[in-house]
């Protein structure tokens, strides 16, 4: 095995969902379907 393979650890990814944090490697397939259609927005803030 290589040494940078050796080195690499997991990376998990959580989305909240209704208030709570779960991991997304947990989602059955349709939830994990829905999560990867999903678009994100920034909105702007108006500093006065």
């Amino acid at each position: 095995m290589s040494p940078i393979k050796s080195q690499r650890q997991e990376c998990i990814i959580y989305s909240r969902v209704v208030g709570w944090l779960t991991p997304t490697k947990n989602w059955n397939p349709g939830k994990a379907s829905e999560f990867t259609d999903r678009q994100t927005y920034q909105t702007c803030q108006n500093n006065n």
